[in-house]
């Protein structure tokens, strides 16, 4: 599923109906023409006020390739993926007479992907999208897999749409100029890769974290350093890459992608999304970690080491114990509900995600119990 050509560029193949390579290395711009195919003539790029720099060298590419490319800014981060951003966006392809025939590229990080590929899923009932993430979460996780949504007020992503993209670049060059935290955060889904299906991710992470975590923004010069990235990147999108291309619609197998992420939701919207999504999976993850402990499915040496290896990066793995109901309320609401029926993927071991549905009201609570601490004077700055 994946090659290495001579200058060391990855090449992760997702497969499915519509297969799609995700490219991962440096110096990627001209790789876009071909992932955008033939017959494209108008390119409307996506992106925030603080990638509008990138974003204008892509236009400018594609411009002197001959496309009539388009810049457009949105929102920054959950602020993007609203209705009436999108209907901005839906306004400037009508007015610049966008066809079936021509495509979006996104520059940004995963809010800027989710939003671009919703935004292309819808006009005309579907038109090309290609991703140029700018973020790790969005390099391994939001970029990948053809899933797009906008949030409403009663909760994240409850609008959305399957539509894969015709191809995603992920250069590493991006991640030199990314805040530390925003590394950090991300580190949170290639970890959740780590335990749900490639315990190697989890080798290579806790061999050297600190290191890890030191290189973000830093250059291309640590080659070894780089080298561990890469890897990372590559093994955490060949993980998504091969259940997205057994099931894209989330009917079985995908599922186990949203390790955490019930909770995870829960907390971004109760903190009206001033946590990063990374570190409200990390608190997810240990939730879920314990609720398996507890319903006797997970030993006690995996769940102390989902708070080991997060800790050990600088993700957070408690939250506020006068939440509660609040999160529960708000998990009632998560589309992976069946009605009143919470259900949760949890892990038997690593590597062996299952799920767990209909837990007892009391076990939820204990686990909760587990990862709480008292109502904080402020906030860290991996929540902000």
């Amino acid at each position: 599923m994946t090659d290495t050509d001579r200058t060391g560029t990855r090449v992760v193949h997702v497969p499915g109906e519509q297969p799609y390579d995700v490219v991962i290395g440096r110096r990627l711009l001209g790789e876009l023409p071909a992932l955008l195919g033939d017959g494209v003539q108008r390119v409307l790029v996506l992106c925030t006020e603080a990638m509008t720099t990138s974003a204008e060298a892509v236009r400018e590419d594609l411009a002197a390739q001959g496309y009539t490319a388009i810049l457009a800014e949105v929102p920054d981060a959950e602020n993007a993926k609203s209705a009436q951003v999108a209907a901005f966006c839906w306004q400037i392809l009508g007015q610049s007479d966008f066809t079936r025939s021509d495509a979006i590229v996104s520059v940004g990080g995963g809010a800027t992907t989710d939003l671009a590929g919703f935004v292309a899923s819808t006009w005309l009932r579907g038109i090309t999208v290609v991703h140029v993430p700018t973020t790790l979460l969005a390099m391994v996780d939001a970029a990948v897999g053809g899933k797009t949504a906008i949030n409403t007020v009663e909760g994240k992503n409850l609008v959305g749409t399957f539509h894969p993209p015709a191809g995603v670049l992920c250069d590493l060059a991006a991640l030199e100029s990314l805040p530390k935290w925003d590394f950090v955060a991300g580190l949170a889904e290639v970890i959740k890769c780590g335990f749900i299906a490639d315990p190697r991710i989890l080798e290579l992470v806790e061999a050297d974290p600190a290191g890890l975590v030191e290189r973000a923004g830093t250059s291309g010069a640590d080659t070894a350093g780089e080298d561990v990235l890469i890897e990372l990147i590559e093994r955490a999108v060949r993980v998504k890459a091969r259940v997205v291309g057994e099931d894209l619609t989330e009917s079985g197998l995908r599922e186990i992608l949203n390790y955490g992420h019930t909770l995870a939701h829960a907390i971004e919207q109760v903190e009206r999304y001033a946590w990063r999504h990374g570190a409200a999976v990390s608190v997810g993850m240990v939730f879920v970690a314990e609720l398996a402990r507890l319903a006797g499915r997970l030993d006690d040496a995996v769940v102390d080491r989902h708070r080991a290896i997060l800790e050990s990066v600088g993700l957070p793995v408690t939250y506020r114990g006068d939440r509660w109901e609040q999160l529960l309320a708000v998990m009632r609401r998560d589309k992976k509900s069946r009605g009143d029926l919470l259900r949760f993927v949890v892990l038997d071991d690593v590597a062996k995600p299952s799920r767990l549905e209909g837990p007892d009201p009391t076990l939820l609570a204990a686990a909760y119990a587990e990862i709480s601490v008292d109502a904080p004077t402020g906030r860290a700055p991996i929540a902000l």
